[in-house]
């Protein structure tokens, strides 16, 4: 584990060159106090609320584990990191304490009973919300603690491990039985890689096209197929108080749930052949509906490979898909079909149909209803109401449409661009019904339905509200909103009829908390939880939301963060850091809508640019970068150029309100951020340094699409070039600091496109220092790792920014 002092001590060794001509040898360093500070504050407990708002289950959790634990063995096969020591995923943010709350009384209680230390994932309550389900793991195994709400006391109730490689599985049977994966064999039995293969790994493809994208951590060998075999077989186990009844015979379950009545079970579990090109998510499966006891009572599907999946987003293998129980009757399974045979451009009036079949699963398949583009889900409501979504990826469009079970009518409600946030009604609220699934909630006599919308963004930036959608008129009311000033949501409907509301309630100065409030009653909100402020440094740091346009016309906004007490009479222009992710849009109106709010309060994560505000700097972080389709093209056909145009169009706006110094403009970003980052300080001379975290450089390396370009790289080969930094390495001269975790397990980003470019930039007489992280993944987790990083990007600004000469 980590070791403070030894920690430390490697911090207060000798300061190392930034400057060195090949590798530095440096150990882990430690970025200024303002800024390991903020990173190391205690995160705000975790809040768990149970439906009648009566009691509240807070989860602790630490900041970040050590490069230690990242350290612990692992294995990496289908598309899964488990820890081969204990049949878990490997990388996991644990809970470390729990408490509990009574709302009514105002009092906390510990929970006592849990194991020491605490690893705690996968929190599920029972029926009856009285008792409290949740994994404990160890280095040998995964445990089943329940937690009694009436005693405050935790429990061990599994004899056998759990199994949760590939998902914790827990389903409550009753208040008093749950049903989860268990072991077969111990982990001490694996497989032993042999010193002497049997023979070479071979693939092959015999005409088929099987365009996959670019996934890591694939299958890539038989030993790792052994491997991947042995991990995922787990017993099916049925616990009651303790008392372990297996279900059905061993197998890879790759998905259990109940049927509302709880008298079925829908299973899919996955067999061979298993696939070098995909996840076990697209490994054959079979999908069959079982009893209770696991015997099969009809098997639905012999699904294979998604290794022939045509490429495209909107395509898929003309095959059944979707499998789920209908929430608002007893025992009915649902599922689409492709009516195009898979092939979206095809023209025919319908793509998708919708089928259904009710136990005892004896008979044939109705047909429920047909979409026009692609079916995305039913949320069910009662024999007369359910809500149909569709649309396609491709056209970034969606529509909900009311749908009635008993006569079969389909009607559309509404439909809109997927990046029209301003046009978003919300999502209906629910309640349980007798088989305790959370259902669509009517209200004025079954005409309107109650809408969240948690976001609500617009052209005053994001203020949430509730509202009344009218079936009938297709309008929505709101009936309440989020005060200007602040940012508040509901978090839960408690009472829809008397309309009482669980709220989450912040400002910039507010510290996020929990609130009861009434609408019918207007009395004032009732407080429930009381947090602190974990980031006392930065009161009195100014934040904004500053809009302004880029020369083609569209509008832009950010969010620009000043230092404390800053006075730009006094102080003069800042050395300033713009932080950004690219996004596409086929409306130039929907990419001009202003999105979040200056009115949150100020978190901050590992990767979060605002740290630099304490140094000093201002900071527009999420500098919105919208690429536009244009004229009829795509828009990913002119991303160089719009990119440009949104840089130059945030330094202006910094320069013109006299806070950021034109010659002392960072960049930075993560992932397609990164990417971004590259690009512009090989296109532009705008900015003084940038900062490249996890990053695709090289688009030749994800052939089949990116991000939201679905064109292959045999289709568009000049955009694939053009777009891809690693092109005009040569032309990158601006200092670059690239940073990326040795384990990176991001579709597409490669640790191999940082470890290039770099060679590339050196070869080519660029400024460039190349930071590998060990053990970390897309997302940075190790304490250690994440303050050399954050000293890394403060050494780099500190001298190619702030002093600049």
């Amino acid at each position: 584990m980590f070791k403070k002092l030894h920690f430390y001590f490697l911090i207060s060794s000798a300061f190392i060159s930034i400057n060195a001509a090949a590798q530095d040898a440096v150990s882990y360093q430690l970025p200024p106090k303002e800024i390991a500070d903020l990173l190391l504050a205690k995160p705000t407990p975790g809040v768990s609320i149970d439906d009648r708002a009566e009691w509240i289950l807070f989860s602790e959790r630490n900041s970040y584990p050590s490069v230690e634990e990242l350290a612990m063995p692992e294995y990496r096969i289908a598309g899964l990191r488990l820890n081969p020591n204990n049949y878990s995923p490997s990388r996991i943010t644990y809970i470390n304490n729990f408490s509990l709350k009574n709302i009514k009384a105002d009092k906390t209680f510990p929970v006592t009973g849990l194991p020491a230390p605490l690893y705690a994932s996968n929190i599920s309550w029972n029926p009856s919300q009285n008792k409290i389900a949740f994994t404990n793991t160890t280095q040998k195994g995964v445990d089943l603690y329940i937690i009694d709400i009436a005693t405050k006391k935790a429990t061990k109730t599994n004899k056998a491990f759990l199994n949760v490689v590939l998902g914790s599985g827990l389903t409550w049977l009753n208040d008093n039985t749950i049903i989860y994966r268990a072991v077969t064999k111990p982990a001490t039995s694996a497989p032993i890689k042999p010193l002497m293969p049997k023979g070479p790994t071979v693939q092959q493809n015999l005409g088929k096209a099987a365009p996959s994208p670019t996934y890591q951590d694939l299958i890539k060998s038989p030993y790792d197929e052994q491997l991947f075999e042995f991990y995922g077989t787990s017993q099916l186990v049925k616990n009651t108080g303790g008392v372990e009844m297996p279900i059905g015979k061993p197998a890879i379950y790759s998905s259990v749930s109940l049927s509302p009545d709880k008298t079925f079970m829908l299973i899919e579990t996955i067999r061979k052949p298993f696939s070098y090109l995909v996840t076990a998510n697209g490994f054959p499966s079979t999908v069959t509906v079982t009893d209770l006891t696991g015997k099969a009572v009809k098997v639905l599907a012999e699904l294979p490979s998604a290794e022939g999946t045509p490429s495209g987003y909107d395509n898929m293998q003309n095959l059944p898909r979707g499998f789920d129980w209908r929430d608002d009757e007893p025992a009915t399974i649902i599922w689409s079909k492709p009516l195009d045979s898979g092939l979206i451009k095809k023209n025919v009036p319908f793509h998708d149909a919708v089928y259904s079949l009710s136990a005892p699963f004896s008979g044939t398949e109705k047909e429920l209803f047909k979409t026009q583009t692609r079916f995305r889900g039913v949320q069910w409501g009662d024999a007369n109401l359910a809500l149909v979504m569709e649309g396609l990826r491709s056209k970034q469009t969606s529509k909900v449409s009311r749908y009635n079970p008993t006569t079969g009518a389909l009607e559309e409600l509404y439909s809109r661009n997927q990046t029209d946030a301003y046009g978003n009604p919300g999502t209906p609220v629910t309640t349980k019904n007798k088989y305790g699934r959370s259902v669509i909630h009517t209200i004025d006599n079954g005409t309107k339905l109650l809408m969240n919308n948690t976001v609500g963004s617009s052209d005053k930036g994001d203020l949430p509200f509730l509202a009344k959608f009218d079936l009938a008129t297709k309008k929505n009311e709101i009936i309440w909103r989020s005060a200007e000033g602040t940012f508040e949501y509901v978090s839960d409907v408690i009472d829809p009829e008397k309309l009482v509301l669980l709220t989450r309630k912040e400002s910039q100065k507010l510290v996020p908390n929990y609130y009861i409030k009434n609408l019918v009653l207007r009395v004032a909100d009732r407080p429930v939880t009381a947090f602190s402020n974990p980031y006392p440094s930065l009161d009195g740091v100014v934040k904004e939301k500053i809009s302004y346009k880029r020369s083609d016309g569209v509008d832009l906004t950010g969010d620009l963060y000043l230092p404390k007490g800053y006075n730009k009479e006094k102080d003069g222009l800042l050395p300033t850091i713009i932080w950004a992710y690219p996004r596409e849009f086929n409306s130039a109106a929907d990419a001009a809508q202003i999105r979040g709010s200056k009115d949150k309060f100020t978190t901050i994560s590992w990767g979060s640019p605002i740290y630099w505000v304490t140094r000093g700097y201002a900071v527009l972080d999420n500098a919105e970068m919208p690429i536009v389709a244009k004229d009829g093209k795509k828009p990913n056909d002119t991303f160089i150029d719009q990119l440009s145009l949104n840089a130059e169009a945030a330094i202006n706006k910094l320069s013109d309100l006299g806070v950021g110094d034109r010659k002392r403009m960072a960049v930075g970003g993560h992932s397609y951020g990164a990417f971004m980052t590259a690009n512009l300080l090989a296109h532009t001379n705008l900015f003084a340094a940038g900062i490249a975290r996890s990053g695709a450089y090289n688009r030749t390396l994800t052939p089949f699409g990116f991000q939201n370009e679905e064109r292959t790289y045999w289709q568009a080969p000049q955009l694939y070039y053009e777009m891809s930094p690693f092109s005009y390495a040569d032309k990158i001269k601006t200092p670059l600091l690239l940073i990326h975790g040795d384990s990176d397990d991001n579709t597409g980003t490669f640790p191999i496109n940082s470890e290039r470019l770099f060679a590339a930039i050196k070869g080519a007489g660029g400024t460039v220092r190349f930071v590998f992280l060990p053990y970390e993944a897309h997302g940075y987790r190790g304490k250690e790792n994440i303050l050399h990083a954050l000293w890394e990007q403060d050494q780099w600004l500190e001298k190619y920014v702030k002093n600049k000469k």
